[in-house]
């Protein structure tokens, strides 16, 4: 009897204080744009396949949006890149960052990105998005 009696109260607690839900919050990126790195940041390389190409460093920088009221955690940045000619800087890849946390209403984001050098500017920064969750996640 007495465990039944534990079973109910702890059901009735948990009925009381549930849990926080983790669901994945969509964030609005706006005003995007980018500028190169400072010489701090550094010159890079990038890998293609094992063979490394000279490559610029830039900062994407923009606004956030998030509409959910609560501080959203590991939230990952998606969008297209491309460059002068319409050629992808990215290839096959729209997971550009993350953000670590974006406090609710309006704020800013910044995102480093290395672009191979043969592949001519101004870039197009299109479609982008983040999603993240209003509690913290394991990575």
């Amino acid at each position: 009897m007495t465990i039944f009696l534990i079973g109910i109260l702890l059901w009735m607690c948990s009925a009381v204080l549930p849990p926080d839900a983790l669901a994945l919050t969509q964030i609005k990126l706006s005003n995007l744009s980018y500028h190169e790195c400072p010489a701090d940041v550094g010159e890079g390389a990038v890998d293609s396949g094992g063979v490394l190409m000279a490559a610029h460093c830039y900062i994407v920088t923009g606004k956030t949006l998030n509409p959910s009221g609560k501080v959203i955690y590991n939230a990952d940045i998606f969008g297209r890149i491309y460059d002068a000619n319409g050629n992808p800087v990215m290839q096959n890849r729209t997971r550009l960052g993350a953000i670590e946390t974006i406090p609710p209403g309006e704020g800013e984001f910044e995102l480093r990105i290395s672009v191979p050098e043969s592949q001519p500017t101004p870039l197009q920064l299109e479609q982008f998005k983040a999603a993240g969750f209003t509690g913290k996640v394991r990575r």
